[in-house]
């Protein structure tokens, strides 16, 4: 290898440092880094005086009954679109991932007639009688932690009233609807 070989490595070699050394020290003037007064991160812990409001916000919410009258079969039916991949809402449907959904409310959980339910929801069904508003809209809002161990892998339904309407609609599905009040 000759000389003129050796010095145009060297050279790339000396380019490469020098553009890497030029982004380091642009960056820094683009870039201007700011140090904090005080490092870290705030953690604030809600106190006595600010869980007042919390609980006074839950005081207004009216009791479930009376949040059933004002839910809407029509919006319900709207709701139910979400559960319609997993479970079927006619009398006599098929039991798709999740069983046929007829005549829930009033029905002993865990019970519908061929369909293969988790353990944790046999167990559930053994200790309630029946599908009760309260249970259902406790179990709509997230089914994992109202039924440990259940095998539905569905999130739950963050609003309020999307629930109730959902219920509303879900007890309408049934020859002999219970009473709202």
């Amino acid at each position: 290898m000759d000389s003129f070989e050796l010095n145009k490595a060297a050279g790339a070699v000396l380019m490469v440092l020098l553009l890497t050394m030029g982004v380091g020290i642009v960056s820094d003037v683009i870039f201007t880094p700011t140090t904090p007064e005080k490092p870290g991160y705030e953690i604030v812990v809600a106190s006595a005086e600010s869980a007042a409001p919390a609980e006074e916000a839950a005081a207004d919410v009216a009791p479930l009954s009376e949040r059933l009258m004002a839910g809407t079969v029509e919006d319900g039916e709207k709701a139910a679109k979400k559960c319609a991949a997993c479970h079927s809402f006619e009398k006599g449907g098929p039991n798709k991932v999740g069983p046929d959904l007829w005549g829930l409310l009033g029905r002993k959980p865990g019970t519908h007639a061929g369909f293969s339910y988790s353990t944790a929801m046999v167990a559930f069904g053994e200790a309630n009688p029946a599908w009760t508003f309260e249970h259902l809209y406790a179990f709509l809002e997230n089914p994992k932690a109202h039924v440990p161990g259940t095998s539905m892998g569905f999130a739950g339904i963050k609003k309020a009233d999307e629930r109730v309407d959902l219920i509303v609609y879900m007890n309408s599905l049934s020859d002999s609807p219970l009473p709202l009040q």
